[in-house]
């Protein structure tokens, strides 16, 4: 046990007042069978709501009911079951296989086949939980959707902010910056304020059997972790073979398809070289993985498509036509860099104060307030990579 002296009805109060709604109003839970989640249900309830948890069944590989690190499958329904019991609380469990395998799985291969590097906890976030599991608890008659992501929600008489996690270390705003208002407005973070250790200890404190449960894969649905058996079964083209292809136009060898690659990856090229090279680029059209000194993965700027938008301004566009400053995180492990709005030939753009390394089309770049940097004001998903003028 911590010696943070906080019991759980300290912690109930603090997701009480996170959730800012009436005493005995109703609350759907979002279930997973993970922790954070359980004890999300497990607070509100003795913070005085009516709460009903809701599991989505995600998918099922047979080895999900096994596999450490899974979620939305097999053990883990079992064990939101089980703890949604422990709680008192109704619990239902809702099969989104199709909706997942459409919204989630089928644009995870796709994107690969484009060459780019997609984030499916965005794509799942953005449509299966924060879109039709909202919907569900609307019919449902709650006043609210509560999950335990890491993430803050601050009312402001503006309307409510999304924040980054007072933990840094378990902060998940980059999986979230797709959120829109009218979601925000309806949905409730109670953990955002609260330290992950702390939260075990809760559960522990609560008598949940799924204290000490590891906590879930970024990629769920991968077995084992290789992402390369998923898309090969959904995508077997993927494989085609081609060429690895310098920067200044030599062919170094070949590769068995651009799927098993990824923007700035080193090992695994089987390439003869003296020094060390990466991939900086993928062609899908012409099947070439591009390789290149580590410096021609700086980039000085970015284009973004899907921009989600949560700032002062109304749109983007007026906040890129007043040179906004933000600071830009392109990877949601690395830390935000400064950087400013802009409409380049058309398209929404972030231009970096200095080069970032990691830029990648289909990963996220999620935009914080420079004045305030725990406030998220959106974001959207790399297109394009200029690189930085050094590197030319």
């Amino acid at each position: 046990m911590l010696a943070d002296p906080l019991k759980a009805d300290d912690v109930a109060a603090i997701a009480r007042d996170a959730t800012g709604l009436p005493a005995g109003a109703r609350v759907v839970a979002a279930m997973s069978g993970g922790v954070d989640s359980t004890v999300t249900a497990a607070l509100l309830k003795r913070a005085g709501y009516d709460v009903v948890g809701v599991t989505l069944q995600l998918y099922d590989h047979g080895a999900a009911v096994r596999r450490k690190g899974a979620c939305c499958a097999g053990q883990d329904i079992l064990d939101a079951r089980r703890a949604a019991e422990t709680i008192g609380i109704p619990h239902y469990v809702l099969d989104y296989e199709s909706r997942f395998r459409e919204s989630v799985i089928e644009e995870f291969a796709d994107a690969y086949l484009r060459g780019e590097t997609p984030v499916p906890c965005i794509r799942c976030n953005q449509t299966v939980k924060f879109r039709d599991l909202l919907e569900v608890a609307r019919d449902l008659g709650a006043a609210a959707l509560a999950t335990g992501h890491y993430v803050r929600r601050v009312a402001t008489p503006a309307g409510p902010q999304l924040h980054r996690a007072r933990d840094a270390g378990r902060d998940q705003s980059y999986f979230v910056f797709a959120t829109t208002r009218e979601q925000l407005d309806y949905l409730r973070f109670p953990l955002g304020d609260l330290e992950k250790p702390k939260v075990r200890a809760v559960a522990a404190e609560l008598g949940l059997g799924i204290a000490d449960k590891p906590d879930s894969q970024d990629i769920c649905f991968v077995p084992e972790g290789r992402y390369t058996t998923v898309i090969d079964r959904l995508r077997p083209h993927g494989a085609i073979p081609g060429d690895i292809v310098h920067l200044d136009g030599r062919v170094l060898g070949r590769h068995e398809g651009i799927t098993r690659y990824t923007v700035g990856q080193r090992r695994g090229l089987n390439i003869a070289v003296v020094d060390p090279l990466f991939v900086v680029r993928l062609d899908a059209d012409r099947r070439e993985v591009i390789v290149g000194p580590r410096e021609a993965l700086l980039a000085g700027s970015l284009s973004l498509s899907e921009i989600n938008w949560l700032g002062d301004e109304p749109t983007f566009e007026t906040a890129a036509n007043s040179n906004r400053h933000v600071l830009a995180r392109v990877r949601s492990t690395r830390e935000p860099l400064p950087a400013h709005l802009a409409i380049a030939d058309g398209a929404p753009t972030v231009i970096f104060e200095s080069p970032e390394e990691g830029v990648a089309p289909g990963q996220a770049c999620v935009l914080y307030d420079a004045d305030q940097p725990s406030r998220v004001l959106g974001g959207g998903f790399i297109t394009a990579r200029a690189r930085a003028s050094s590197s030319s």
